[in-house]
């Protein structure tokens, strides 16, 4: 060789980032910590599961009290009565507030009787262009042709001038 060229040394490093799992070393795992992988995972389906079918229900099926809500409201904005004293359109809504949730969240009652008849207790508010009111109503589900019923369908007219109507009232055959 010549004197121009020497002999040097090749050396090789190791990227750390090259395969890093290769230098893993495996463990096997038990069949405890299997289990209780399984068992969280699981756990978390169901609670998914169950947050779906909440959300499903709310949305799809419409609860008891907004049934006996919208039936009932739809009697009143029906009614002549009730038009004259405080106008047309008559809406209806939970509770007296500025507050959204709580105009749209309905006071209820739902309870069995001693014969296993369903029956749901409704308070609302109304009010239309020239007055405001309340209204009372409870209805069951007839048992023989699975209908809603009511009891009884009250109305008080706060303004203009106050009064009461009974509109519906159950009278057994």
């Amino acid at each position: 060789m010549s004197k121009f060229f020497t002999r040097k040394e090749v050396t090789t490093v190791e990227d750390p980032f090259d395969a890093p799992t290769y230098n893993i070393p495996e463990k096997p795992m038990t069949f405890t910590e299997g289990a209780s992988y399984s068992v969280v995972i699981l756990a978390g389906l169901g609670i998914a599961a169950a947050a779906g079918y909440g959300v499903f229900k709310e949305l799809i099926f419409e609860p008891k009290e907004y049934k006996v809500f919208n039936k009932a409201l739809r009697r009143i904005q029906d009614d002549s009565q009730v038009r004259v004293r405080i106008g047309s359109p008559i809406t209806g809504y939970g509770q007296e507030s500025r507050n959204r949730a709580a105009r749209q969240r309905i006071p209820n009652r739902v309870w069995k009787d001693d014969d296993g008849v369903e029956h749901v207790e409704v308070q609302f508010h109304i009010r239309g262009p020239h007055g405001a009111g309340r209204v009372f109503t409870e209805m069951f589900k007839d048992k023989e042709d699975k209908q809603w019923k009511y009891m009884y369908l009250q109305v008080e007219i706060h303004t203009p001038s106050p009064s009461r109507m009974l509109l519906e009232s159950y009278l057994p055959a």
